[in-house]
């Protein structure tokens, strides 16, 4: 998939920055055209352990739920903590416990079953814990949509809900509500996850009960806000730069024995690690075990017995990898028979797919087509429980909005939601949500963007360029790590390594000054790097092994550049039919990857780039003269029948 540069513009400042502030004039152009234009802003965000703590009572209704929870103390009462169950939600459960048992609480927590009780409050949970004997109970990460639930419970149970989605209309009518998204909240920093929020609660406890200032349990509520994809900067670049240095060491033995059971040998954890190595694991056991097991873990004191719950949270997301793979190839044989390139956005929906994965494979369809995706999960109730993600200019929960009349109940943020949709609406609202999105969103939108800070050839890449760079972690939402570009490079030896060979590795930069390449999961791009005269996006990174040090490159991306970028006429069209009617003659059936059939062409002798390639395949998709057989993995010519009308393929006329 192309992606289209957003080049940072110049910065004429740059050089008087960088000498104020100490670092190389790339680096203070990175920062400047991030908005930190004054040397403070500067140095609080290169040292993120001088970033305060805002007091935790500007957020509205805290002096209310502090004095609840003390008189709870007080009258040693039963409280429960009502959690969620994505990483976001156990981290602010167990921190939400943890320190209540620490100011001497009897505490228990609960967190509803995802595919059985679903996302937020439910009646009869709440019923039952009342039951038992509870007279206050905390929400972390959920609530704040629940509104009808908590009414039904006044005058049995004390409620405070801390939060940090969305708020709907109608706050519901709890004891105290704590979020920062509150219209009439004035605490100044709105992004805080939801372990981010529980955190302030703690804070203030602890202040107002013991007069200390807490800032402890870093690593928790840093596991929480990188999982949650929150924008990493202000109280959150703190939490998450300290929390990180913690990690590995952290008091917690289950954080210990998460980290072991991930195999993260570095001694620097970073963000990459949590997002893309812990939360996964955790994760995996709200999403096809019990979230209480999580929480569980994170509690844990024992190394033993962590060490035992973090290996059943390993093989929980192995087993995840494998529903993941097997709901993916249904969502794409469901989208076989379809024309994606012009879908607005793109619904799925199959029978009983695990609900608690089906956000992962939305996320993989967004990478691949780069649309709006939601994918559901068609319940034996007749209930549609669906999980979204989005793309830059699509504020899903606001076009979820605009579609309420046809969905039960739904929340969450601009990126990522959840809903619930009756059976006989879903067609209703498939249609409802591709009028949003078609009205939304333009053309412009349905192509991937990527940010370059700068063009640099990677010969000029420094050892000591990298370090600088180091200093703008930890990497994130809002502060994505630093992307260079380079224009009509040519790579050489290039080659398929890794474990199975599904990476790819090739030689970029001069002869004196040689780097390597890497691009992760695309080895199917061997011939294309070998042939093809490409535009490379790439971070720089320093590459140990056995004592030495080297400079490489890690690909973002590679498109063709400008000269590859041909479209394809009627007789280059005519040229291709022909060469896939020889293949499909001589083997049976014609192989589906476009890097394979680019390569192929161009063995005969005669330069196709993969970009020209691509499109004849689409139009002749467009025009049914080339199909798709999924359970193959193959391309087939049907009969033909007769000239091809080039004109009723929407790309030809576009390009025309």
């Amino acid at each position: 998939m192309l992606k289209e540069w957003k080049l940072s513009a110049a910065v004429p400042e740059a050089a008087d920055f960088a000498h104020k502030l100490g670092v190389t004039e790339i680096v203070a152009q990175i920062l400047w055209n991030r908005g930190l234009q004054t040397v403070e802003a500067a140095e609080t965000f290169l040292h993120p352990e001088k970033q305060a703590f805002h007091d935790p009572f500007l957020l509205k209704n805290m002096d209310k739920a502090v004095d609840r929870i003390a008189a709870a103390l007080t009258a040693g009462e039963k409280i429960m903590v009502y959690g969620d169950y994505d990483v976001d939600g156990m981290t602010a459960t167990t921190l939400m416990v943890h320190n209540l048992r620490a100011l001497g609480a009897r505490v228990d927590f609960y967190i509803p079953h995802r595919e059985k009780e679903g996302y937020g409050f439910n009646l009869p949970a709440l019923q039952q814990i009342a039951a038992d004997g509870t007279g206050l109970l905390i929400s972390v990460d959920c609530g704040i949509a629940s509104v009808d639930d908590v009414a039904a419970m006044k005058g049995s149970l004390d409620i405070i809900v801390t939060d940090h989605h969305i708020p709907g209309a109608v706050l519901p009518p709890a004891l105290a509500v704590i979020n920062p998204h509150r219209e009439d909240c004035p605490y100044p920093d709105k992004d805080l996850a939801g372990v981010g929020v529980a955190f302030k609660l703690c804070q203030a406890l602890w202040k107002r009960l013991e007069g200390q200032d807490y800032c402890q349990d870093l690593e928790i509520v840093a596991l929480g806000t990188v999982a949650d994809i929150v924008p990493l900067l202000g109280e959150n670049r703190r939490i998450v730069a300290q929390g990180l240095q913690h990690m590995r060491n952290s008091a917690s033995a289950g954080m210990r024995a998460l980290v072991d059971v991930s195999e993260i040998r570095d001694e620097q954890l970073n963000t990459g690690h949590v997002g893309f190595r812990l939360a996964p694991r955790l994760n995996a056991a709200g999403r096809i075990g019990s979230a209480r097991k999580g929480v569980e873990l994170l509690l844990s004191k024992d190394a033993e017995q962590a060490a035992s719950l973090a290996m059943e949270m390993d093989m929980l997301n192995s087993q995840r990898q494998t529903i993941e793979q097997e709901i993916l190839a249904k969502a794409e044989a469901e989208l076989a028979g379809v024309d994606v390139n012009n879908l607005p956005a793109i619904v799925v929906a199959g029978e009983k797919w695990n609900p608690g994965v089906i956000g992962i494979v939305a996320s993989r369809l967004v990478d691949k087509y780069y649309k709006p995706t939601i994918i559901f999960s068609i319940q034996d109730d007749g209930k549609c429980k669906g999980s979204c993600r989005s793309i830059e200019g699509l504020h899903m929960y606001e076009a979820l909005q605009q579609c309420r009349e046809h969905i039960v109940q739904f929340g969450g943020h601009s990126q990522a939601a959840g809903l619930t949709v009756a059976l006989e609406e879903l067609p209703a609202f498939k249609e409802a949500f591709a009028q949003v999105a078609a009205a939304t969103l333009s053309d412009d939108d349905y192509i991937p963007k990527v940010k370059v800070e700068a063009e640099l050839p990677p010969e000029d890449i420094t050892f000591e360029l990298v370090e600088e760079l180091a200093a703008l972690e930890p990497f994130g939402m809002k502060n994505p790590k630093p992307l260079f570009g380079v224009r009509n490079i040519r790579g050489t030896s290039a080659q398929a390594i890794g474990k199975e060979g599904q990476h790819l590795r090739f030689q970029v930069g001069t002869a004196d000054q040689p780097r390597t390449a890497l691009l992760w999961n695309r080895s199917d791009y061997v011939g294309i790097v070998n042939s093809e005269a490409l535009d490379m996006v790439y971070s720089p990174a320093v590459n140990e092994w056995q004592g030495s040090r080297s400079l490489q490159c890690m690909v973002d991306s590679i498109a063709p550049a400008d000269g590859e970028r041909n479209f394809p006429e009627r007789d280059i069209l005519v040229d291709i039919y022909k060469f896939l009617y020889v293949i499909q003659q001589q083997e049976g059936k014609i192989p589906y990857t476009p890097q394979e059939l680019t390569v192929r062409f161009c063995g005969r002798g005669k330069h196709l780039s993969l970009y020209t390639m691509s499109v004849g395949l689409r139009i002749f998709q467009e025009l049914n003269l080339l199909h798709m057989d999924l359970t193959e993995n193959c391309y087939y010519l049907p009969k033909a029948s007769g000239r091809m009308d080039l004109e009723q393929s929407p790309t030809y006329r576009r390009h025309r």
